[in-house]
């Protein structure tokens, strides 16, 4: 039976703490065959006491501890008070450790600022929630900061922002393990009950989970071809639907429109070239499908705060 270690960090939110054994739970009870062991791990010497973020402080002592994550199958980091610059060296050990041994990790919210601290995220793309990215990008900036907040897998990583991040996370370790149709289930079985028009909403969770299949192919062509005048007509051509549908299914998959999944990937690239090359920022603008560098300027300063060529001065290779 998988083992999935939850971290938990003083200042989650209650609901954080309690969603992936809600999660796994669901999954496990409708559907045989699938069985997970979660446990809640206090992320410090032992188990202990977990301060919760509430209106009221509220502690949650925890049965299990860091020493209870080492063998692992799944390390997952909820969303947490920031930890600052530098997390307890023990969580960031177990952290890589857990790496090393082929582990999954999923992360959402500062629970992403935490992971990237170990420097397991550098040369990957990672997502937080909004409120964090502009912090992720300085702290870290050898992480290709993804700004639309929605799951971004890259190895073994799955990272996320947003109140729902973790459930996303979650979702997506389910669909890895036993399928989208079991994962996309779970999905609608814990949302459905929450609004009066149930049955409404299963509709729009199995169309959503339907349009945003399809698209791997087209979205590895758009990162090889950064360069080339692409417009919405073209994408959709390569992903043989329409404009409509284009966007609708990359809405579902990214939470971002093909125009402006392009554009956060074209930045992003830019952003990789200047920090790991020589090359003119006029090159660069080229290669990542901008008409000059002053068309890159305004869109690079969203994502880092500063411009292309400040940016590479604090980060030029040795």
């Amino acid at each position: 039976m998988p083992v999935i270690a939850v971290l938990a960090l003083d200042g989650l939110p209650g609901h954080h703490l309690t969603l992936p054994g809600l999660v796994f739970a669901a999954a496990a009870r409708e559907h045989p065959g699938v069985a997970y062991d979660v446990r809640l791990c206090a992320a410090g010497d032992g188990p202990g006491a977990v301060r919760l973020d509430a209106t009221a402080p509220v502690d949650a002592v925890l049965p299990y501890g860091l020493a209870d994550a080492a063998g692992a199958d799944v390390l997952l980091l909820p969303a947490h008070r920031d930890q600052g610059a530098r997390p307890a060296p023990a969580l960031l050990d177990t952290l890589r450790a857990a790496a090393a041994r082929g582990a999954r990790i999923g992360a959402c919210g500062a629970g992403v600022l935490t992971l990237a601290a170990t420097g397991l995220l550098d040369g990957r793309r990672a997502t937080t929630a909004w409120r964090h990215t502009g912090e992720l990008a300085r702290r870290h900036p050898r992480v290709q900061v993804d700004p639309g907040g929605t799951l971004v897998a890259d190895g073994p990583f799955r990272t996320s922002g947003g109140v729902f991040g973790g459930l996303d996370v979650c979702l997506r370790l389910l669909a890895e393990d036993h399928g989208e149709r079991i994962a996309g289930r779970t999905c609608r079985d814990l949302l459905s009950p929450l609004v009066v028009h149930a049955e409404r909403v299963a509709e729009v969770i199995d169309r959503t989970l339907a349009d945003s299949s399809g698209l791997d192919a087209t979205l590895e062509w758009l990162g090889r071809s950064l360069h080339l005048p692409l417009a919405p007509a073209d994408i959709a051509a390569h992903a043989g639907v329409s404009v409509s549908s284009l966007n609708r299914r990359f809405l579902a998959r990214t939470g971002l429109s093909a125009p402006r999944y392009l554009l956060s990937l074209r930045t992003e690239r830019a952003r990789e070239l200047l920090e790991r090359t020589d090359e003119p920022v006029e090159a660069v603008a080229a290669r990542t499908g901008f008409a000059s560098p002053a068309a890159l300027r305004p869109h690079f300063a969203r994502l880092t705060g500063t411009t292309p060529r400040a940016y590479r001065a604090r980060h030029r290779p040795r």
